[in-house]
């Protein structure tokens, strides 16, 4: 299976959150790290990205998993 990567818009775009809220999550711990791709570019795995959403999604219905 492919490893797919996504850049911040994509993710913006996906998660519904801004740049720095983002940024704020990951350095609490609660949203998933990035992955450095270059000097000057980091990208987010795309499979990280679902099972951060599929969590919203539980904690907001009150399934915590």
């Amino acid at each position: 299976m492919a490893v797919a990567i996504l850049r911040l818009p994509a993710v913006k775009s996906r998660t519904g959150l801004s740049r720095s809220t983002i940024y704020l999550r990951m350095a609490a711990g609660e949203f998933p790290k990035s992955v450095v791709l270059g000097r000057r570019a980091v990208g987010w795995l795309s499979s990280d990205i679902d099972h951060w959403i599929d969590q919203q999604i539980d904690l907001s219905r009150g399934r915590v998993k």
